[in-house]
Parts: C-alpha cells; sequence; structure tokens
C-alpha cells in the first residue's frame, strides 16, 4: 500500500502544479481583458517611427491606447497583484482545481460556494513554490499576449493558455469567466 501511494504523489503534485499554472494563465488574461475594457476606446497614442523620411515627414499614426503595445506592457507589470483576488475552487467530480474571483471588479456580490478563500490561494498564484506562476507566464509570454491582445483575438485565454502553450492542454473546458 505505501509503494501505490509513493507511485501516486508525484501524479498527484503534477496535477497540482499544472492546474495551478493553467489557473495562473486563465486568470492573467481575465484580467488583463477586463483592465483593457475599462479604457476609453476613443483614447489613443501616437505610434510610429522617430525616423525622418526624405520629404522631412515623420510616419507617425495614432492607434487606440487600449491596445497598444505601450499600454499592454504597462498592464504586465501590474497586472499579478490581482492574484490576491482570486480563490480555489474544486470540481467535485473531477477534483480538479480552478481559480475563480473572489472580489468582484464593481462590488457586486458573488457566488463564492465552494470556493477556498485564504492568503495561501493567492501567494500560490503568485508566488508558488519560489516561481511566480503568474509573472513568469507574463514575461515569457508576454509576446504572445501583446500580440493576441493588441488584434482583439477571440478566444484568448484557450490560444495562449492551450493552444500555444502546454499550461491548460488538460482543460480546454475549464469554466473562468466569472468577471
Amino acid at each position: 500500500l505505501a509503494v501505490a501511494l509513493a507511485a501516486l504523489l508525484p501524479v498527484a503534485s503534477a496535477r497540482r502544479s499544472q492546474d495551478l499554472h493553467c489557473g495562473a494563465c486563465r486568470a492573467l488574461v481575465d484580467e488583463l481583458e477586463w483592465e483593457i475594457a475599462q479604457v476609453d476606446p476613443r483614447k489613443t497614442i501616437q505610434m510610429g517611427s522617430f525616423r525622418i523620411n526624405p520629404d522631412g515627414s515623420q510616419s507617425v499614426v495614432e492607434v487606440p491606447y487600449a491596445r497598444s503595445e505601450a499600454h499592454l506592457t504597462e498592464l504586465l507589470e501590474r497586472v499579478c497583484e490581482k492574484m490576491k483576488e482570486y480563490g480555489e475552487k474544486v470540481d467535485p467530480s473531477t477534483h480538479r482545481k480552478s481559480y475563480v474571483r473572489i472580489v468582484s471588479h464593481d462590488g457586486t456580490k458573488m457566488d463564492l460556494s465552494g470556493v477556498k478563500i485564504d492568503g495561501d490561494v493567492a501567494s500560490s498564484l503568485k508566488f508558488a513554490r519560489l516561481r511566480l506562476p503568474c509573472e513568469s507566464i507574463a514575461e515569457e509570454h508576454e509576446d504572445e499576449l501583446i500580440e493576441l491582445l493588441s488584434h482583439e483575438a477571440d478566444n484568448v485565454k484557450d490560444r495562449l493558455c492551450s493552444k500555444r502553450t502546454d499550461l491548460c492542454d488538460h482543460a480546454l473546458h475549464i469554466p473562468h469567466d466569472e468577471l
């Protein structure tokens, strides 16, 4: 019995780690999409080259600020602080963990039945095993996040967390739209 349990521990640990990294990825994308939606769509930023054209003009264009590389880069630097606003929910049938927002953006009451709320969950999402899942995902996949979010891509969570990375290869179906 002890040998069987010892053989199962690495599997359970790997699943917990995958659930944690998948949850961090999906929460990261949720938070970025929410932050983008909060920006006035009329707000623009000038982008272009500082190079002078032969005719003496510069190639400068105005782009929507919300999805600009400058804004997305700024968001990526601070978005992982939002992980403290998440709790852990365990699916009763699969025993897989997912992470849900425990504090709504607008102050409305949320259904938190079955959600584990404590500092350990938030710390796990941000600081698991001295590795920072949210921050490492934001850093390692910064270019992909900016590419997907700057062009208003559909299903960014699934495209980044499941298709472009192996962070959620087990679960394209995990609900994480409680925002």
